[in-house]
């Protein structure tokens, strides 16, 4: 699992700004657009495969095309 490749082969026409965070104690934050999407501090578990692409069409919505366009 990528979370970055997950996003930016999906939704590079939109992301201008991503960010991982990462620190002791298994700190793992995803923020895309300066917007936290995913943040192991809060759900006291590790992401899962394709959460965070979820989340982040959650975020943007269903309008919102992916990338390549078709």
């Amino acid at each position: 699992m990528s979370v970055t490749k997950d996003l930016l082969q999906n939704y590079q026409n939109v992301i201008e700004d991503l960010r991982l965070h990462t620190g002791d104690k298994g700190v793992f934050d995803v923020a895309v657009n300066g917007h936290v999407l995913y943040s192991k501090a809060e759900t006291g578990r590790h992401v899962e495969d394709g959460e965070v692409l979820r989340l982040f069409t959650e975020h943007v919505g269903a309008d919102v095309p992916r990338f390549p366009r078709g």
